[in-house]
């Protein structure tokens, strides 16, 4: 390894980041990804950057809290949200991708780079020289046992859970229609491929194009929506080991435990008809099913906000009481796994270096950030970091009015009070306040002091803005 500058552990969104970020410094990185040799209960494939829960990266809004953060990505020359740009898939005024064709490209790019050895092999003891440990909430081995051990790792978790997808082809196209909530779709990134809003042969035989819009709506009536309910309520639940508490991040909740607080819970939820009209019957449905698509050729599809922890058995047999997918053809189920975090505020040091051992550094959802784009950001983050170090430059944090810098306060900041910490994903409570505006002119305001700290702060480091 006396050829190594650092290493790199894991494979996700954080550390493919990171690697690149390190190397472009001028850095040699060594990325290790135990991937093949060993797969977690979450992971399909070998690829780098593999997307686990969903295909989508949220709001590609500039003023919405996460597609703040996607603009901050792309100004400071973010390999993920590169990669993205380039493979993303119809989604309305989100950023979805097609998984594979993303995955790949980030593997691709890190493995061709020059200054970028990719190792196939599980870190079981840390290296002498600088380290970012970004293995993910799932890690196990030695480095899980650290992570248990030292950093409060028992105490520290929460349960995420994934969300079925289903063959194009085996949607029932006579009881679904293809809008986006009032009518918002958004015109693919200019870099996007030609094809990616072209729907294939086998869709249009199908019935598939049936209308205007990115997603696939499956409405249900007041009888089919109150069954569908009593359906999740009574069926079987993959459950949490006597011993652990069960824990759900908000924005993860699987649908049975959205269910149980109360009959309505999920028609205001995932399932909301708000903002869609059935053009079958021109009025809006009671409750709705959407499907975003997982590939460019729209012959897959996400169950939006489906996230389960029902048994594969009770999936099929309850989401097929769905009428637009009576004959669904599950390409995967899903399923639910937990995720280990660490108490950042009180083991990391301001450039997420464990303190009583600087040359190890922790990045991405290890540290209590939530999404893959906030991963990202943190994996950027703490290359700069490191490789501003090791220039003998070392650089300001991000300013506090942006996105960045408000996901660097949350993981940094120590907590006060009995305030608990816990993973976030990007929101603008994490920014300071603007006062004395209007509620609707608030956030478009913020998001024009957070471009504009940005880009200077690019500039005080002598980085251009990336195009």
């Amino acid at each position: 390894m006396s050829d190594v500058d650092v290493t790199v552990v894991g494979g996700g969104m954080a550390s493919s980041e990171a690697a690149w970020q390190l190397a472009e410094a001028g850095l040699r990185v060594a990325l290790v990804e135990m991937k093949p040799c060993a797969m977690s209960p979450a992971h399909q494939s070998p690829l780098l950057g593999e997307l686990v829960c969903s295909n989508s990266l949220r709001s590609d809004d500039p003023i919405a809290p996460a597609g703040l953060l996607k603009q901050e990505l792309r100004r400071a020359g973010s390999l993920v949200i590169a990669c993205a740009d380039q493979h993303r898939v119809p989604a309305g005024q989100a950023l979805a991708v097609e998984r594979f064709g993303f995955a790949r490209a980030i593997t691709q790019r890190l493995a061709l780079h020059p200054r970028i050895r990719i190792e196939r092999r599980r870190l079981d003891d840390l290296p002498s020289h600088p380290v970012i440990v970004a293995t993910g909430p799932l890690t196990e081995g030695a480095l899980g046992e650290v992570i248990r051990a030292e950093l409060g790792g028992d105490r520290m978790y929460f349960y995420d859970a994934i969300a079925p997808i289903v063959a194009a082809e085996s949607i029932d196209w006579d009881h679904a229609f293809r809008a986006s909530r009032w009518g918002r779709d958004a015109a693919p990134a200019s870099d996007a491929p030609a094809e990616a809003s072209d729907e294939p042969d086998e869709l249009r035989a199908a019935g598939g194009d049936t209308g205007v819009g990115d997603y696939v709506n499956c409405p249900l009536n007041k009888l089919e929506y109150e069954a569908f309910v009593e359906a999740v309520n009574a069926g079987r639940k993959i459950l949490p080991h006597d011993f652990e508490e069960p824990r759900y991040f908000e924005s993860c909740m699987p649908i049975e435990v959205m269910a149980e607080r109360g009959p309505q819970t999920l028609r205001f939820g995932p399932m909301r008809p708000i903002g869609l009209r059935d053009p079958r019957t021109g009025h809006r449905p009671w409750a709705v099913v959407q499907l975003r698509p997982e590939n460019r050729y729209r012959t897959a599809y996400n169950l939006v906000g489906f996230q389960t922890r029902l048994a594969y058995p009770e999936q099929q047999r309850i989401f097929q009481m769905i009428p637009a997918l009576r004959r669904a053809e599950f390409l995967r189920f899903g399923s639910i796994h937990r995720n280990t975090y660490i108490d950042a505020p009180a083991r990391l040091g301001p450039h997420f270096e464990l303190r009583d051992r600087p040359s190890v550094r922790f990045a991405g959802l290890l540290t209590g950030v939530e999404g893959y784009i906030e991963s990202a950001a943190m994996g950027l983050l703490v290359a700069w970091l490191l490789s501003g170090e090791r220039a003998g430059r070392p650089i300001p944090p991000p300013p506090p009015t942006t996105m960045f810098g408000g996901l660097y306060n949350h993981v940094t900041a120590p907590r006060e009070g009995a305030y608990k910490y816990g993973p976030t994903n990007v929101n603008y409570g994490l920014l300071p306040p603007l006062l004395g505006l209007r509620k609707d002119n608030r956030k478009p305001r913020m998001a024009e002091r957070a471009a504009a700290d940005f880009d200077a702060w690019l500039a005080s480091l002598g980085r251009p803005r990336a195009a």
